[in-house]
C-alpha cells in the first residue's frame, strides 16, 4: 500500500522517506546532540520514558545507555526499524491511546510546531493521556529566530552542512519551510509546515490541553518542563 504524505510535507534524496518528508538515512547519519543530557537533569533516574516522534532512535538510544526504560512512538515503521533494544510503537502520535502511562513523556524534534492545529492539539492531548501521577512532558520547540535570517546555514563538526534555504508564508500564521542537508556523497531535502509561537502563544496552547510550563530549561528557552495545570 502506497504510503500517504501529510499535506504539505515532502522530502527527497536517498532511501526511504517517511509521511513527514523526513529521509531515514539521513536521520540515521545525523549524531545526537546534547538533547539527552537536558532531559537527563530534568526527570528522576531510571523513569519510564514514552517518547513521542522518535524517528531512528538517536536519542532513545543515548536515553537507554543512562538506565532510562524507553517507548519509542513513531509513524514510520522504516524508522523504527533502526530502533535497538526498545519497545517500539509506529502510529499517528495524535492519535495514540496506549491506555498506560508513564513518568516522562518526550515531544522533541519542533513537533509542537505542526502546521495543523488540530494535530498540535492532539499530540499535546497525547501527552497529557499518557502522563503518570506526578510526570512530566518535555517538549522542543523553535529558538526565536527559526524563521528569520534566510537562508543560513551551519557546518556540522561531522562534517555535512545544514541548511534552511527557505521559509515562505502560506497561510494562517503558517511557514513553509526548506531544509537541505548537503554531506560528501549524498544530499537530502526536507519541505515541512511550521507554525511559529511566541512563549505565550506556547504557553496558551499548553494551557488549552491543562498544562502549564513548570519551567525552560535552557537559556535559549527551546526545552520546556511542563506538568498539569491543576498541579500545586
Amino acid at each position: 500500500m502506497e504510503k500517504k504524505t501529510r499535506a504539505g510535507y515532502e522530502g527527497t534524496g536517498p532511501g526511504a522517506i517517511t509521511p513527514d518528508g523526513c529521509a531515514v538515512e539521513l536521520y540515521a547519519r545525523l549524531p545526537v546532540g546534547d538533547e539527552p543530557d537536558v532531559i537527563e537533569a530534568a526527570v528522576p533516574a531510571g523513569a519510564s520514558i514514552l517518547e513521542l516522534g522518535c524517528g531512528v532512535g538517536r536519542m532513545t538510544h543515548a536515553l537507554m545507555e543512562r538506565g532510562f526504560e524507553v517507548t519509542a512512538v513513531d509513524e514510520s515503521a522504516e524508522m523504527l526499524e533502526r530502533v535497538r533494544g526498545a519497545r517500539t510503537i509506529c502510529g499517528p502520535i495524535e492519535r495514540l491511546d496506549l491506555g498506560e502511562t508513564f513518568d516522562v513523556v518526550l515531544l522533541a524534534s519542533f513537533l509542537v510546531h505542526a502546521g495543523d492545529a488540530e494535530v498540535r492539539r492532539g499530540m499535546l492531548r497525547t501527552c497529557v493521556r499518557h502522563l503518570a501521577e506526578g510526570g512530566c512532558v518535555l517538549i522542543q520547540r523553535e529558538g526565536a529566530d527559526s524563521h528569520t535570517n534566510v537562508p543560513r546555514e551551519r557546518v556540522d563538526p561531522a562534517g555535512f552542512t545544514v541548511r534552511i534555504a527557505s521559509v515562505e508564508p502560506v497561510g494562517d500564521g503558517v511557514d513553509s519551510v526548506r531544509a537541505e542537508y548537503v554531506f560528501p556523497d549524498a544530499t537530502w531535502t526536507q519541505t515541512f509546515r511550521s507554525r511559529p509561537l511566541t512563549p505565550e502563544q506556547f504557553e496558551t496552547a499548553l494551557a488549552e490541553e491543562g498544562l502549564r510550563v513548570d519551567r525552560y530549561l535552557t537559556g535559549d528557552g527551546i526545552w520546556v518542563r511542563a506538568v498539569p495545570a491543576d498541579r500545586a
